[in-house]
């Protein structure tokens, strides 16, 4: 006899603030939700000490704890929360098709609607110190850790639009910044550039790299190394942020959903929508400009609202053809 293969409503790819938000929102539209938390369970936040920029939370909040209780919102709504990666996909390219998903390389699954929120990866430099010491002073989101740095001297490395933007930002909150290129010159535009040469607490070090994040508990300073010369310093400072870009997790769908040059999937227009009927990405895999809680958890929204409306036409489709 052969085993039968399960067949889920709506499917959501991964579990950070879009995958929640978007569970809750398809759990209330009895859509009965299946969440696949993958290799992260709560994603980037679950990393992160203090939230303070999640509307809501007065006091703040620290990151694993926001998402054990988003995940519990969900789950009060009869989302079904599961432990696993998805590792294969094959889209159907039809309206009303059937999605087939591969979980741990092993369980077969069939979905209706699936949402993707499988996030986005900070690049980071890969040093040990730099390792040990994520969550306390070495972060990869100036928008989001600045705040905690007001007053204090801190470094940035990159030389991109980003690095050169959250270089400026936080310029307006630290007392000094140090902006550490890898080359001679910016990648960043003319007129970023401009802009950060213009600030006056904000000092670029070219030819200029990380040689070791400094503190045992918490970042106290930076050994840096001249590229050229290999001339070595120390620098004091008590947060580091690094702004090489980020990573796109969407290897497994390539070839399937369209995507641009970096591996960010396109959506249509203003909603969630893929090219593929049915399927919907929400979250940082998306959005390249924002990359907030917020603006994932909004987009996670809309993910559930577009996947209720496709299948409601989907029904009235085959109830018409019935007829």
């Amino acid at each position: 006899m052969s085993e039968t293969i399960e067949r889920i409503k709506c499917l959501i790819i991964g579990s950070g603030p879009a995958g929640y938000t978007a569970a809750i929102y398809a759990a209330r539209a009895d859509l009965k939700p299946v969440v696949y938390t993958g290799m992260e369970p709560g994603g980037q936040l679950t990393t992160t000490t203090e939230v303070d920029n999640f509307p809501g939370y007065p006091e703040g909040i620290d990151g694993p704890t926001m998402m054990v209780q988003l995940q519990q919102q969900a789950e009060r709504f009869g989302t079904e929360v599961r432990i696993g990666m998805v590792t294969n996909v094959e889209f159907s390219d039809k309206v009303g098709g059937i999605h087939k998903i591969t979980v741990d390389n092993s369980t077969q699954l069939e979905a209706e609607t699936v949402i993707i929120s499988t996030g986005a990866t900070a690049k980071y430099l890969g040093l040990p110190s730099e390792q040990k010491l994520r969550g306390g002073g070495v972060s990869a989101c100036a928008v989001c850790d600045g705040f905690f740095y007001k007053g204090q001297d801190v470094a940035i490395v990159g030389a991109g639009d980003t690095a050169a933007e959250e270089a400026t930002y936080l310029s307006n909150i630290c007392n000094k910044v140090t902006m550490l290129v890898r080359k001679d010159y910016m990648r960043a535009s003319k007129a970023m550039q401009h802009r950060v040469n213009n600030t006056k607490n904000l000092e670029v070090l070219y030819n200029t790299e990380v040689d070791e994040v400094l503190g045992d508990s918490v970042v106290e300073g930076l050994r840096i190394v001249n590229n050229q010369t290999g001339e070595k310093s120390d620098i004091e400072i008590t947060g580091l942020f690094i702004a090489i870009g980020h990573k796109p997790n969407t290897d497994i769908f390539k070839g399937q959903i369209d995507m641009d040059e970096t591996g960010y999937i396109i959506t249509k227009g203003k909603t969630t929508k893929t090219n593929i009927p049915g399927v919907f990405a929400s979250g940082d895999v998306q959005d390249k400009d924002y990359r907030q809680a917020v603006t994932a958890a909004g987009t996670g929204c809309m993910a559930a609202l577009d996947a209720e409306r496709y299948l409601a036409t989907i029904e009235t489709e085959s109830e018409v053809t019935a007829e």
